[in-house]
């Protein structure tokens, strides 16, 4: 057996893509478009050696309300090189930063549909640094 995907429905596809594309530093690597069923997919990757997951952000042409955020999904969790130089890149591109670094190893981040984002630091924590070490949670994450 091996891990595929994780599907996320989306009900923006435009804004969910730049969020994990642009924002993220995701890579789209493929789109199935579906008129019959009315739905669009994208899947996402890091474009990372060897690492084959990928993200299935589901657009249904036809839903108009936000999706009811279970409790049964968690969080996607993704490994970055530098914590802090990672939040501050999102935070400048206007990511609301919920759970800051303050200990040098985890953040976390929402994406536009409400899906929690964990940000862990590759390796050993950080040495802990301003702002992040003594900055509040936001909202829930």
């Amino acid at each position: 057996m091996r891990y595929l995907h994780t599907m996320l429905r989306v009900r923006d596809l435009d804004e969910a893509v730049d969020f994990f594309v642009q924002k993220l530093g995701l890579r789209e690597v493929r789109r199935r478009e579906s008129a019959s069923g009315r739905f669009t997919l994208a899947f996402l990757s890091t474009g990372a050696d060897g690492d084959a997951a990928q993200i299935e952000l589901t657009h249904n042409w036809d839903q108009m309300e936000p999706y009811a955020t279970g409790r049964f999904f968690g969080h996607l969790a993704y490994e970055v090189d530098d914590i802090y130089a990672t939040c501050e890149r999102l935070r400048a591109s206007g990511v609301a930063i919920l759970r800051p670094p303050r200990d040098g190893h985890m953040a976390f981040i929402k994406s536009p549909d409400g899906h929690s984002i964990e940000l862990l630091q590759r390796g050993d924590p950080l040495d802990k640094r301003e702002p992040w070490a003594s900055m509040s949670n936001q909202g829930e994450w």
